[in-house]
């Protein structure tokens, strides 16, 4: 079984654990991709044109016989300008050709077995350091993954200490990184949602604290729950090995609560 250092305030380990099994699923990155698609696809609105569109009109077609095309003609305008019509997307004032439907299936399922390997493989990816470097996190200051600190943590209720939290466990340059926004390629620009921001560090407590509020104002920095704990939160855009800081409380809960077993 892997061991792993559990942290102090003031960045010293101060005793050794057994890390629970999670830590030893092997890497999934086909299904860690499958279930993070499954749960964005959740976040989606079907729309779709209105099911009357292009039939609210008494235009009729002519038939054959009179030297025209066979589109539906508005009635009292006589044969050369009555090109508007329905029922045809080729007509002016028609329906749109293919257009999108609401009732369409957007969500993609996923079998509860696979979605729990999916959560066990992208928790194991996060002790993983190629995979954690390669995702762009700077962790050369980083002593240690999985990294583990003291439950006390979660008592903290200043910005401010946790900053200086990150400083003394190396975690203070790849915050830095997250400060930096970069400009969305393409029309999203637009839309909205012009900069884009990387995702930094990822803390996993055992339960609500106070910490939620004293680090949410930190950019790229999340905190979660270990008991609402998804995918997603451990592999952002799909992309495995998020660098992750463990609270002794959530790396106990894992091993005996037995979590996405």
């Amino acid at each position: 079984m892997k061991k792993a250092n559990v942290y102090s305030l003031d960045g010293t380990p101060v005793r050794n654990i057994d890390l629970p099994p999670q830590f030893s699923t092997p890497y999934r990155p086909d299904v860690i991709r499958r279930a993070v698609i499954s749960l964005q696809t959740l976040r989606l609105n079907p729309h779709g044109v209105n099911k009357l569109a292009g039939k609210r009109t008494t235009a009729e077609s002519w038939g054959p016989g009179h030297g025209v095309s066979r589109v539906p003609r508005v009635k009292g305008r006589g044969s050369l300008r009555s090109s508007q019509g329905a029922f045809a997307p080729s007509t002016v004032g028609g329906y749109r050709a293919h257009a999108p439907r609401a009732e369409k299936v957007l969500i993609e399922r996923i079998n509860k077995k696979e979605r729990r390997l999916a959560i066990r493989s992208a928790i194991a990816a996060t002790a993983n350091k190629d995979l954690v470097s390669s995702r762009g996190h700077r962790i050369s200051d980083v002593p240690e993954l999985p990294l583990i600190v003291e439950s006390e943590v979660e008592n903290l209720t200043k910005t401010s200490d946790v900053i200086d939290l990150f400083l003394k466990l190396g975690l203070a340059e790849d915050l830095d990184r997250a400060q930096k926004r970069k400009i969305r390629a393409g029309k999203g620009k637009m839309r909205g949602r012009k900069y884009k921001r990387a995702k930094s560090v990822l803390i996993i407590t055992n339960g609500p604290s106070e910490l939620m509020k004293a680090a949410r104002n930190l950019p790229g920095v999340d905190v979660v729950n270990v008991h609402s704990l998804n995918v997603e939160l451990l592999a952002p855009g799909t992309y495995p090995g998020r660098l992750c800081l463990w609270t002794e409380g959530a790396i106990k809960a894992l091993a005996e609560e037995k979590l996405f077993m």
